[in-house]
C-alpha cells in the first residue's frame, strides 16, 4: 500500500475514533442499555425475564427524554413483555428491529405496542407456552393479550398467525408479510400531520477532476429548502452507523457544499457534522493540487466513476446494508489520458460528439457501451468515440483515452459506534 493510502487510512481511522468517543458513557438496566450519547433511544439486548418491566421503567427514568426502543430479544416473560409494552404505548414510543436483529415471542409484543414501528430484522410470533396445567390461567392470559393487541392496533390477521402457530415453533414474518399485514407503521399513520421530508436540492457540475475547477474557490452550495423534522424512526434509521470507504472511486456529482481541508478525516468529519444531509464524500488526494476544493460533499453517492486521486466514503446506517462490490467500465482522467495521441479508425459515426472538453468526451465514451475508446480534437472541439482501437500516432492537440472495465470494493467498512 502506497504512503499517501496509509496516511488517507489513518486520518478516516483516526476521525472514527473522535466521532465515537462520545458514546462511551452507556447505563445497563438489565436487558436494556441507555447511552448518553444518544438520549433518545433505548436498546433491548438480550432475554425479557421477570425483572425486565422494573429495569424498563428505570431505563425510562435514565431517558426521559427517549423517543424510540429498538429491539433484539429471544422473548421471555409474557406478563413481562405485556406490561414493557403498555407502557411503549402509553409513551407513544416508536419500536424498531434492525438488521441482523430479531424480536420473538414476548418481543413482539413490544414491537407491536410501537406508535410508529419498522422491520428490518426478524420478528416471530407463536402461541405462548405453559408447564401450568391451569387453562383457566392461560385463557386469562390469552384474553390480555388479545385485549393488549387489540389496543395496539395489531391487525387481525398477525394474531391469527401467533395463535395457530405453535408454542414449540416460531412463525417469522417474511417481508411480503411485513407488507402484506402492514406490520411497519409511520408515525403520521397514528397522528393528523404526516411527516413530510424534503430532499436537498444538490448543485450541478461539481467533480474532483484534477484538470478541471468545477467551481469558484471557497464555493458552497447548500439546500434551499429547508429540512422538515423527521420522526424518531426516520431519524435513526438514517442516522449514520458506519463509512464504506473507497479508493480509486469517485462519487462525481451531487455535491452540496465544496471545501478545502488537510486529509480525508477531516473530510468525513464535515460530512456527518451536516446532521444526515451528507450522505457521502469525495475527497482529491492529488498533491500537485494546491488551490481551490478537494473535498466534495454529497446529497447522495451520485455517479460512481473510476480516478486514481480520488478516495470516498459512503455513509450507511442501520437500515443500509454494506455495499457489494461494483463493476463499471472506467477512462481514469489523471492517468489513461494519452496527450498529442491520435486513434485513427475505429470511428462509431461519421460525425463527432459535441463535447466542451476531453473530460466529457471521455464521460461520452464511458456512457456509451458499444465505446472501447475515444480521440479528442482540442482546436476542433471535437469528440471522437471508437469502436475499435486504431494504431496510435502523434497527433497535436488531441488527446486520446482507452476503456476498461474495473471492479470496486469498498477498501474498508469503518464503524462509528464502538
Amino acid at each position: 500500500m502506497d504512503d499517501w493510502l496509509r496516511t488517507l487510512f489513518a486520518s478516516i481511522l483516526l476521525s472514527s475514533a473522535w466521532i465515537c468517543s462520545a458514546s462511551a458513557a452507556e447505563k445497563a438496566f438489565g436487558p436494556f442499555t441507555v447511552d448518553d450519547a444518544k438520549p433518545d433511544i433505548i436498546a433491548l439486548n438480550g432475554e425479557i425475564d421477570v425483572n425486565s418491566g422494573l429495569a424498563f421503567r428505570r431505563s425510562l427514568q435514565a431517558a426521559p427524554n427517549a423517543k424510540l426502543v429498538t429491539l433484539n430479544s429471544p422473548g421471555g416473560n409474557v406478563q413481562m413483555g405485556l406490561l414493557i409494552a403498555d407502557d411503549i404505548h402509553q409513551r407513544k414510543l416508536a419500536t424498531y428491529i434492525p438488521k441482523e436483529s430479531k424480536c420473538f415471542s414476548a418481543c413482539s409484543f413490544v414491537f407491536l405496542a410501537g406508535n410508529e414501528r419498522k422491520v428490518d430484522g426478524a420478528l416471530g410470533v407463536h402461541q405462548i407456552s405453559s408447564d401450568s396445567p391451569d387453562l383457566v390461567g392461560a385463557q386469562l392470559a390469552i384474553s390480555d393479550i388479545i385485549e393488549v393487541l387489540n389496543r395496539f392496533g395489531t391487525p387481525m390477521d398477525v394474531m391469527q398467525v401467533m395463535f395457530k402457530t405453535p408454542p414449540n415453533d416460531m412463525h417469522v414474518f417474511s417481508q411480503d408479510e411485513v407488507e402484506r399485514y402492514k406490520l411497519n407503521r409511520a408515525g403520521g399513520e397514528q397522528s393528523s400531520s404526516p411527516t413530510v421530508v424534503d430532499v436537498p436540492v444538490p448543485a450541478s457540475g461539481a467533480d474532483t477532476k484534477p484538470t478541471a475547477q468545477a467551481a469558484p474557490v471557497g464555493t458552497e452550495v447548500a439546500s434551499a429548502t429547508p429540512q422538515a423534522k423527521l420522526s424518531p424512526l426516520e431519524e435513526f434509521t438514517r442516522r449514520p452507523n458506519r463509512i464504506a470507504i473507497y479508493t480509486g472511486l469517485d462519487l462525481f456529482g451531487d455535491d452540496i457544499s465544496l471545501i478545502r481541508v488537510e486529509e480525508a478525516g477531516e473530510c468525513a468529519k464535515s460530512c456527518l457534522a451536516m446532521n444526515g444531509q451528507c450522505k457521502a464524500f469525495t475527497f482529491n488526494s492529488n498533491p500537485k493540487i494546491k488551490r481551490g476544493p478537494n473535498c466534495f460533499l454529497k446529497s447522495s453517492a451520485g455517479r460512481a466513476d473510476g480516478n486514481s486521486v480520488a478516495f470516498s466514503g459512503r455513509f450507511l446506517s442501520g437500515s443500509d446494508a454494506d455495499p457489494s462490490p461494483l463493476s463499471l467500465a472506467t477512462i481514469d482522467p489523471l492517468t489513461a489520458l494519452l496527450d498529442d495521441i491520435d486513434l485513427p479508425g475505429g470511428d462509431l459515426s461519421r460525425r463527432p460528439d459535441a463535447a466542451k472538453s476531453p473530460l466529457d468526451c471521455r464521460l461520452a465514451c464511458i456512457d456509451e457501451k458499444r465505446c472501447v475508446a475515444f480521440t479528442y480534437i482540442k482546436p476542433k472541439k471535437e469528440c471522437w468515440l471508437k469502436g475499435a482501437i486504431g494504431t496510435p500516432m502523434f497527433g497535436k492537440g488531441m488527446v486520446s483515452g482507452l476503456k476498461k472495465f474495473e471492479t470496486f470494493a469498498p477498501a474498508k467498512v469503518i464503524s462509528l459506534e464502538q
